[in-house]
């Protein structure tokens, strides 16, 4: 009563009228009046205060703000939360994040991050009515089909080629075992012939039951004969089914990562500036591992259940019709969730592989570049950044394993559905004398293996769709076209004498269109010229190797070798005939032997590879390693100038007619620069060979000795000449030279 009264007191309704009221009105106000006060200072106070604690899992409940775009570097905290977009962006199709402004962990709107007293005392006043309609829009969401299964809010991967259907997956995935088809044909029969036997089991097996209770002994040996006939056939056949199926799932693999490898290897340069390291690897890596269970696990069991519930539908329809109906719409029904539950987790798989290919690209650049984050202090904010995107696999995970939990509940109804009205029906017909309890009997053990059939079905189909959908970027990889230089074969000179000719050459990445780095580059060089190419950082020089390697094609002009266009020579044959060392030289996780003969087609032999190390004065220190030459080297455990020696040895081993140095000896000491120009020197005065060198460098005073010295600037030719013709031209070489002169002063 005390509560009623300070109900009361709250009313806009006077308590006169109230009492006037009819009784059945008053109950009812009473009972209306009770409930909101619970409501608004019990309940609602508690879903807030337990809204506070906001697990990850629950970001996905929000509406559909505008996004907006940010490309500035991302932080995170705990009171500014971001939705990410995952998209490609193109041209540089680098990804770029479209962010939404989170309200926490809200709900559809209703909003839990009450952080303060005074926030929480808003809440509390706003109308009942407004309340009760947030959490009507709640549950609306979360029943099948609301706002809160959709996966638009999160990530959106928009991949231009075209997407990859079941049926066209499954044709891929049989043109890789195909060679092999013999394996799949085994299966298959091994399949067919377990299936068949499986069938008839419940049959024999309910036919000697009867048979023993009503006293037909020799019926009962035979079905007993039968029952272990089938039984053997099934347990054979299964085994091999099995053992078939898991090497053909093998060598599906094992030919997917083949061909994704092979693919990859053979696009152009460009491609690997767009696609990050982690990205591929987890391509080659998990991605095809997702598929590895496609035809050992998840077609073997279709294609088994599916045998299995056709005989059991007709074995049904024949021993009983309206029963046979029945159990058929059920498992119609049944079908039907199948399929849309199948179609969801191929959605949610495909952004599951997305959202992992991220965190692997976060977690390789991270291990890549260790020293600076360890330097720099960052290893809280690495394990943010990747927490970021396990945070988002959580919570697709979150609605995959809520979705597979309606499927299941959606079964067990049904199923338990099917064995009420077997009973109830069939216990009608036992009763009438339309059948006998051993049909019934028979009709309830094959109408529970359809069941159980069609969810095996369901189940695998699932999971084949989440293969699929795995599996999608790897078969649009695949079907990347081979670059240019690969699919047409050109001329192989007779001989090459090593004349290069840059005609009106410019150049733009289609990264950045917009900037042009060449611009109207012309440049001859002589067979056997010693040219070097000089000039700010910037200015193109490094660019124009790359033009020359093939590594890129020129936006306009072309360039000639001894007089003919470089796309109609044969890319392959013209690069074994160029010794390149770049500014940052890699090494493979190899020998120092193999390192040095890496790429050489000819036949060599340790001792050339030792002259070849001396003539780039490496032999000494690699004599004093623990295995020399044998020593196990990758690109960590050396030094950046022993690394650009073994550079440098790789390149004379191949004794090439054009000789590249991109800043050859930028990681030299002193000593080791006068030995490379001892050995520039050497090249130059080697009338048998005569080849033609390029040099780029930023130490001018490895460029003196060269015929000619071209200084670029702003992608353009600004200066040419010898070393000293360009010091009275007081140009930009010029000053150049004094700044570096002045430096070493």
């Amino acid at each position: 009563m005390l509560l009623l009264r300070r109900m009361l007191t709250r009313l806009h309704t006077p308590h006169i009228e109230l009492l006037r009221a009819p009784l059945f009105t008053r109950k009812f106000f009473f009972i209306f009046s009770a409930a909101k006060h619970i409501a608004v200072n019990y309940l609602f106070p508690m879903a807030v205060s337990l809204g506070n604690v906001r697990p990850c899992v629950l970001t996905s409940f929000h509406h559909k703000p505008t996004p907006r775009v940010c490309r500035s570097n991302l932080r995170f905290s705990k009171n500014n939360r971001l939705r990410l977009l995952l998209t490609k962006f193109s041209p540089s199709s680098k990804r770029c994040c479209h962010f939404h402004p989170l309200k926490s962990s809200s709900i559809n709107g209703f909003s839990v991050q009450n952080d303060s007293l005074e926030h929480f005392d808003g809440e509390v006043n706003v109308d009942f009515n407004e309340k009760i309609r947030r959490w009507i829009r709640f549950i609306q969401s979360i029943l099948p089909g609301g706002s809160w299964w959709s996966f638009d809010d999160d990530v959106e991967v928009k991949i231009m080629a075209k997407p990859v259907t079941l049926w066209r997956a499954l044709g891929k995935m049989w043109d890789l075992v195909s060679k092999d088809r013999w394996i799949i044909f085994a299966a298959f029969s091994a399949l067919i012939i377990a299936a068949l036997s499986e069938i008839f089991i419940p049959h024999f097996l309910t036919a000697s039951i009867f048979t023993a209770q009503s006293s037909e002994i020799a019926v009962f040996h035979r079905n007993v004969r039968l029952l272990i006939l089938l039984c053997v056939t099934s347990g054979i056949c299964s085994g091999l089914r099995g053992c078939c199926f898991g090497i053909a799932n093998m060598i599906l693999v094992k030919r997917m990562r083949e061909t994704l490898y092979s693919a990859l290897l053979l696009q152009d340069i460009s491609f690997f500036d767009s696609e990050t390291v982690g990205d591929l690897t987890s391509r080659l890596g998990s991605d095809c591992q997702q598929v590895s269970r496609v035809i050992g696990n998840d077609l073997n069991l279709i294609l088994r259940n599916v045998l299995q519930g056709t005989g059991a539908l007709i074995y049904l329809i024949v021993l009983s019709w309206p029963l046979g109906l029945c159990t058929l719409m059920i498992c119609s029904a049944l079908a039907g969730l199948m399929l849309i539950y199948g179609l969801y987790q191929k959605k949610a798989a495909k952004l599951v592989q997305e959202i992992t290919a991220s965190a692997n690209e976060v977690a390789q650049e991270t291990f890549s570049l260790m020293r600076t984050v360890r330097v720099y202090g960052t290893e809280k904010q690495e394990v943010k950044r990747y927490k970021h995107w396990l945070g988002k696999l959580a919570d697709i995970n979150l609605r995959q394993s809520a979705a597979y939990g309606f499927w299941n509940l959606c079964f067990n109804m049904l199923y338990h559905s099917t064995q009420v009205i077997a009973v109830l029906i069939g216990g009608m017909f036992i009763m009438r004398g339309n059948i006998t309890a051993e049909q019934l009997t028979k009709f309830i053990l094959y109408s529970e293996w359809l069941i159980y059939s069609t969810w095996w079905v369901g189940d695998n189909l699932s999971s084949l769709m989440q293969s699929v959908g795995a599996s999608e970027k790897v078969f649009q990889l695949m079907d990347l076209m081979p670059s240019d230089q690969f699919m047409s074969k050109g001329k192989k000179l007779q001989r090459l004498m090593g004349r290069i000719d840059f005609v009106d050459v410019s150049f733009r990445y289609s990264s950045r269109e917009m900037v042009p780095v060449l611009q109207h580059v012309n440049i001859s060089v002589n067979p056997g010229e010693v040219v070097a190419i000089a000039g700010l950082s910037g200015s193109g020089k490094s660019t124009l190797v790359n033009l020359l390697l093939r590594l890129y094609e020129p936006t306009n002009g072309q360039i000639l070798i001894d007089g003919f266009p470089i796309k109609e020579v044969d890319i392959k044959w013209l690069r074994g005939r160029i010794g390149f060392v770049g500014q940052e030289p890699k090494l493979f996780r190899m020998d120092i032997s193999s390192n040095i003969s890496y790429g050489c087609t000819q036949d060599i032999k340790q001792q050339d590879i030792e002259w070849a190390a001396k003539q780039a004065y490496a032999h000494d220190f690699i004599m004093s390693l623990p295995s020399g030459y044998e020593t196990l080297v990758d690109d960590d455990l050396l030094s950046g100038g022993q690394k650009q020696r073994i550079a440098i040895a790789r390149a004379i081993l191949r004794d090439p007619t054009i000789l590249i140095l991109d800043e050859a000896t930028s990681a030299l000491d002193a000593e080791s620069e006068h030995n490379i120009k001892g050995v520039l020197r050497a090249v130059r005065s080697d009338t048998m060979t005569r080849r033609t060198v390029l040099v780029i460098a930023h130490r001018l005073s490895t460029i003196q000795a060269a015929d000619r010295i071209v200084v670029m600037d702003g992608g353009q030719i600004v200066e040419m000449g010898s070393h000293k013709e360009l010091l009275r031209n007081e140009g930009l070489y010029a000053r150049l030279t004094r700044r570096q002169a002045d430096a070493v002063a």
